[in-house]
C-alpha cells in the first residue's frame, strides 16, 4: 500500500505526544521484555510494530516527539527510559558529544548489509558507530510549473533574482536559509566562517523585499494556494501538495541542496539495549523497510528495501533526486555552539531588517 505522504516535519497538529502500546503473545527470542521507542509522528509502517512483536515476542511502547529539540530536551538531563530514538544527523553529533548515545554492536544488526553504499560512512558518524540510517530527504525548491519557463535550476532564482519578486517563500530557519545561500556562493553549507556568514546575511537582507514569507513549515501550503510560485522547502512537504496538484514540481538546484538523514540510535541509560538492537535489525529488513517506505513515503536508505518497492515510489525524482543533484548536495553537521549563536544573531538581524 502506498499512501499520500504526511509531513513528519510538521507539528503534531493538536494531537499531542501520545503513547501507544502494541502487544502480542511472546514467542521466544534472545532479547525480551519491552522496547521503549521514541519516534517522530506518522513515521512508522501501518503494522510494523505489531509485526515485530509477532516475530520476536518483544512488546513495544511507542511514544511520539514533535522535533529534535523536544527529543534532545527530553534526554539531556538523563534518559527517562527510552531504548530507541530517531534523531536527525546533526543532533546525532550533538548527542555523541554530550555522551547521550551508546555505541552499536554491529554483530547484532546483520541487516546492516541492506544499507545503500552511500549511507555506510557518514561524516556525522564515521563507520556508523552510533547510528543506523532510517529515512532521508532533501531541501530544494518547490515550484508551480505553469509560472516558470523551465524548472528553476539555481538558488539564484530565490536569492538574487527579481524575476519572481513577491512570489517567493523560504524556510523560517536561519541555518537552512544561510546554508543554501552558501551553496549559491560556491561554499560548503557547513563553512560558517564569519566572512561566509556575513555574506549570506547580506544576500538575504538584500533579497528580503522580494520574499513573500519566511514560512514556518507551510511553504508548501503557500505554493498550493497560489500565493507563491517558488518555495524553499523540504521535499516531503512538497510531495504532499504534488499529490494534490500536478502543476507543482520539485527540484534540487544545480549548486546542490541539503540532505537530511534520520537515524536509529540507542540512548545512554536505556533499560533494554538488546531489544533495541533487535528492533533496529528488524527495521532494516528488506521487506519491513519496503512496507515502511511505501507507507510514510520518505526516501529509504535501505537499498534492498528500495529494490522491492513499487515503481511510482522507487522512480519518483521528488523522493529520490537525480544522482548529480545528490552529489552536489551536503549533509549538515553540527557547527558547534559558538557558530549556532552567531547564526542566530545573524538571523535576528535578517528578521529585523526593513
Amino acid at each position: 500500500m502506498i499512501r499520500r505522504p504526511i509531513s513528519r516535519r510538521a507539528a503534531l497538529m493538536g494531537m499531542g505526544a501520545v503513547g501507544l502500546s502494541f502487544t502480542l503473545p511472546k514467542q521466544g527470542f534472545a532479547a525480551s521484555g519491552k522496547v521503549n521507542f521514541y519516534n517522530w509522528d506518522t513515521y512508522i509502517g501501518e503494522t510494523t510494530l505489531d509485526d515485530f512483536t509477532a516475530a520476536t515476542g518483544i512488546e513495544v511502547q511507542y511514544d511520539l516527539f514533535a522535533d529534535n529539540d523536544e527529543l534532545f530536551a527530553k534526554l539531556k538531563n538523563g534518559n527517562p527510559g527510552y531504548d530507541l530514538i530517531v534523531p536527525t544527523n546533526d543532533y546525532v553529533e550533538r548527542m555523541i558529544v554530550a555522551d547521550m548515545l551508546v555505541p552499536l554492536d554491529h554483530a547484532l544488526i546483520p541487516n546492516i548489509a541492506n544499507i545503500g553504499e552511500g549511507f555506510r560512512d557518514p561524516a556525522f558518524d564515521p563507520g556508523r558507530k552510533y547510528s543506523m540510517p532510517y529515512m532521508w530527504g532533501s531541501i530544494g525548491i518547490g515550484y508551480r510549473k505553469s509560472a516558470v519557463d523551465s524548472p528553476p535550476d539555481s538558488w539564484a532564482d530565490l536569492y538574487t533574482s527579481d524575476k519572481y519578486a513577491g512570489r517567493l517563500s523560504m524556510l523560517a530557519d536561519g541555518q537552512h536559509v544561510f546554508g543554501m545561500a552558501l551553496k549559491l556562493m560556491g561554499e560548503s553549507l557547513n563553512d560558517w566562517s564569519p566572512e561566509n556568514l556575513k555574506a549570506a546575511e547580506e544576500m538575504v537582507i538584500a533579497q528580503k523585499d522580494r520574499i513573500t514569507a519566511f514560512a514556518p513549515d507551510n511553504g508548501q501550503d503557500l505554493l498550493l494556494a497560489g500565493e507563491v510560485d517558488l518555495a524553499m522547502e523540504w521535499n516531503g512537504d512538497i510531495l504532499q501538495v504534488m499529490d494534490e496538484d500536478d502543476d507543482i514540481g520539485y527540484v534540487i538546484p544545480k549548486e546542490g541542496g541539503m540532505i537530511w538523514e534520520d537515524t536509529l540510535c540507542i540512548p545512554t541509560g536505556g533499560p533494554n539495549p538488546e531489544g533495541a538492537h533487535a528492533l533496529i535489525n528488524f527495521l532494516l529488513d528488506a521487506e519491513v523497510g519496503k512496507d515502511i517506505a511505501e507507507f510514510i513515503y520518505f526516501a529509504t536508505p535501505n537499498a534492498a528495501a528500495r529494490a522491492l518497492t513499487e515503481e511510482s515510489y522507487r522512480d519518483n525524482p521528488a523522493i529520490f533526486p537525480p544522482e548529480d543533484a545528490v552529489a552536489n548536495s551536503e549533509t549538515a553537521v553540527y557547527p558547534g555552539q559558538d557558530a549556532v549563536q552567531r547564526i542566530d544573531e545573524a538571523w535576528t538581524r535578517v528578521k529585523a531588517a526593513g
